[in-house]
Order: structure tokens, then sequence, then C-alpha cells
């Protein structure tokens, strides 16, 4: 005697469904995941050649390919470990001379550098802004130090007139004997007149400011073979003297955005 099983409709969808292959992913599917994947090649492959001492590797994509991609988003170092890790504060300053009521008035020195950190202070996705004027500062103070004392002379002179530019370099050039190069230097000065003019524009107005002037300091922290000394004191800072300059602009910046981020920033932390 025989008996027959029926099998219901559910039962035999697993069982089709449990043999039939699995579905393969679409062209557009498989062109995402491979741009991924190269991206992610790239992204590390930069990195390493970034941080990693120069060597000739680092001239396939070329210097200039990588520091357009590393910089500023992704740019890092080995700054923070041995043999020399990172031991001191930069701060930027800024203070102007303003027109009001028909009168040039001299304005009180404003910290660029703790309006930014208190951006990214307490903070999980800490803007980029917050660190601009702590690097503007190290390169211009890195650069100073590296002139001489008649050099150092003239960058803290007032250059407040139209070309004050070419006219530092004109009086760098009638220096007399050894002249340390200093076309480092008028680039970095360049680039801190210019944030220095924007912090300006930001607080006291764009229409207002005559002149800018700012002070870059560096202070070390505790040296290490106090790090257990309670009584411990950081060392004085040391400054650039810098005169006053003429404000100046980079083509294409734009000072709307900047007062933006930074007056509303500014006004938040006042007392």
């Amino acid at each position: 005697m025989s008996t027959m099983t029926e099998t219901s409709p559910e039962v035999q969808d697993a069982a089709t469904a449990a043999t039939d292959p699995r579905p393969r992913p679409t062209w557009w599917v498989k062109l995402i995941a491979f741009a991924a994947c190269l991206l992610t090649l790239w992204h590390v492959g930069a990195s390493f050649l970034w941080i990693a001492p120069y060597s000739a590797l680092r001239e396939i994509p070329t210097q200039e390919v990588l520091a357009g991609y590393m910089l500023p988003m992704f740019g890092q170092s080995w700054s923070v470990f041995a043999p020399e890790p990172i031991n001191g504060d930069y701060h930027f300053n800024v203070r102007a001379v303003i027109e009001k009521d028909g009168q040039e008035i001299e304005t009180g020195w404003v910290s660029a550098t703790d309006v930014e950190l208190s951006m990214i202070r307490y903070n999980l996705f800490p803007p980029r802004a917050g660190i601009q004027s702590s690097e503007v500062a190290s390169g211009q103070m890195n650069a100073f130090n590296k002139l001489n004392d008649d050099q150092k002379a003239v960058v803290g002179l007032d250059f407040t007139e139209e070309g004050w530019e070419e006219w530092m370099v004109r009086s760098f050039d009638e220096l007399e004997g050894e002249k340390p190069s200093t076309e480092a230097y008028m680039a970095e000065e360049h680039l801190s007149t210019a944030y220095a003019t924007q912090v300006a524009y930001a607080i006291w107005g764009a229409d207002a400011v005559v002149q800018v002037q700012y002070r870059v300091s560096r202070q070390n922290v505790v040296p290490y073979a106090d790090r257990n000394d309670p009584s411990a004191q950081r060392p004085d800072p040391t400054f650039s003297t810098t005169g006053w300059r003429l404000p100046i602009e980079e083509e294409g910046q734009s000072r709307e955005n900047f007062a933006d981020t930074f007056r509303a920033q500014f006004e938040r932390i006042q007392p």
C-alpha cells in the first residue's frame, strides 16, 4: 500500500528559493564598490607616502599632487612623538587702527587663537577653522627666528603705504653685511598680514579698519625634567616683534564668510 504526501505551496516556494543561485549585483553596484576600493587604496597609499620619510616613491604622484590631496584636511606628521614632540603653544594676536567719528583710534589686542580654540574645545566634530591662527603663527615665528638682528629690526618697523611689501624687501636689500634670505619670511609676512586683516575686518568692520598689527608669541610647556614639580611654571613666552601694516587681502577671499564664522564665535566667548 503506498501513500502520497502533498506538499504545500509555501514549502515548494521555499525549496525553489533555496536551490536558486543568489541574485548577482547590478552593474552600478559593482562600479560603486570598485570606485570605493580604488579610493581606499589611494588614500592609504597617499597617507603612507606623506607620513613616511622622503623617498623617490613620493615623486610617483609628485609632491604637488600629494600636498594638494593631504592638505588641509588630512595633514599629519610625527611631531607628537620623540625625538622632537610639540612642546609649546603659539598665539596670534591682532589689533587695529580704526576710524570712528572722524578720529583714528587704536584698539586693544584680540587673541585670534583663543577665539578659534573655543570652536574646537569640547566639540566632538571640531572644525578646521579652529587651528588656522596657530598654523599661521607657527610659520611666521619659525621664519622670523631665521632672520638676523638687523632684519628683525626691519620687521619691527611700520609699513602703512601702498606697495609696502616691496618697500620692506628694499629695506632688507639695503642692509649691509651677511644677510640670510628673506624670501621665506616675506611669504609668511604676507600670509600673517592677510590673516590679521580678515580678523580685524570681522571684529571692527572693513570700512573702519585703517591699519593692522599682529603679534605672534610662543610659550613652551613645563620642562620634562620638572614635570612632577607642583610648583613648576611654564617659561615666559617669546615674541616676534612686528610693526603696523596696511591691510591686504588675497584674491578670491570672502571677507563676509570669514566674518560670519569668526565674529559669531568672538561674540559668543565675550564675558
